[in-house]
Order: structure tokens, then C-alpha cells, then sequence
């Protein structure tokens, strides 16, 4: 066993694991984070990212032990932990554009998407939109077709740089 400590959500953690634990088993079954979702454990799907000390990682392919000593942020931590503001839903600014747009069908990669989401928008706050499809293209939804989550992460966006208009106008333009 390895001794490791992390904080995960604005907390910190501290544990015994295993030197073979992935990242996603040990915020799932160590620490209840079940929104981190396991999809394909080779990486390629994307459902199980999260933010490792502010950038995205797809942590079935990390090993909680090289997490020691990070900042991890889940999709639960995400409203909380964020450096942006929250919704008055109490939701990140892009958990609310995926709702507001209709960005998930069965949501099953949304939690992935959305984190992969933010990472790319705080890298470019103004993406175009081959830059979001770039940006989001290792993460894989096999309900939607993407649309309604690049339209998410466009709204995202102009609401972060305070070009928002009326919520339907606006959706309904993009």
C-alpha cells in the first residue's frame, strides 16, 4: 500500500491504495465520486475526465498515486470549485449551457464532455467552432451527434464574455 493525499473538490484527502489503482476507481469507489464515470477503461472514451491540478486528464489512464499531491476536480466538484462564477442553479456556467442547449441525451459522457468542456474554454474563451470539435474530439458521445454540445459550449462561451442575450433568442440562434 501507498500512502497518498490530494485534495478532490476543495478537500482533503488522504489514503492508503494500492501503486495499480486508477484514478477513477479511487475517486469512485474510494471516495464516492460516482459522477467521474468508467466507460471504457482504455481511454478513449473520455466519460471518466476530470481536472488534474486544472487540466483535463482522463483519469482511467492515471494512477491515484500520481495524483499525490494534486488538486483533482470532479463534475460533483465543479460548481463549487471553480475560479468562474455559479448559475443561480448553483450549476458551473457550462453545466448550465448543456442544460440550457440540450447538450446530453442519455448522459452518459456528460460529465466527461462538461469537464472537458471548461478545460478547453479556459484555455480559449472564444473558440471557434472547429476549435470545439478539435477541442472536445477525444471524448465520445454516441447519442447526440454533437451538435447540441458544441451549441452548448458556443453559449458557454459568449455568457463568459458577456455577449449573452435572451436565453431562448440566444439558443435558438446558435
Amino acid at each position: 500500500m501507498t500512502r497518498i493525499s490530494m485534495r478532490v473538490d476543495g478537500m482533503k484527502v488522504a489514503d492508503d491504495v494500492e501503486p495499480r489503482t486508477l484514478l477513477v476507481q479511487y475517486l469512485r469507489e474510494g471516495l464516492g465520486k460516482t459522477g467521474t464515470v468508467i466507460g471504457c477503461d482504455t481511454s478513449n472514451c473520455g466519460a471518466c475526465t476530470v481536472h488534474l491540478d486544472g487540466e483535463s486528464v482522463k483519469s482511467c489512464n492515471v494512477l491515484a498515486v500520481q495524483a499525490d499531491g494534486c488538486e483533482v476536480t470532479t463534475i460533483e466538484g465543479l460548481a463549487e470549485v471553480s475560479t468562474g462564477s455559479t448559475t443561480e442553479s448553483g450549476l458551473h456556467p457550462v453545466q448550465e449551457a448543456f442544460r440550457e442547449c440540450h447538450g446530453l441525451q442519455c448522459g452518459f459522457c456528460t460529465p466527461g464532455m462538461i469537464m472537458q468542456s471548461v478545460d478547453l474554454l479556459n484555455r480559449n474563451p472564444q473558440p471557434s467552432e472547429e476549435e470545439i470539435r478539435e477541442g472536445i474530439e477525444g471524448n465520445l458521445c454516441r447519442c447526440t451527434g454533437y451538435h447540441n454540445i458544441v451549441r452548448a459550449v458556443q453559449y458557454a462561451s459568449r455568457n463568459a464574455t458577456g455577449q449573452s442575450g435572451a436565453r431562448s433568442e440566444e439558443v435558438d440562434a446558435l
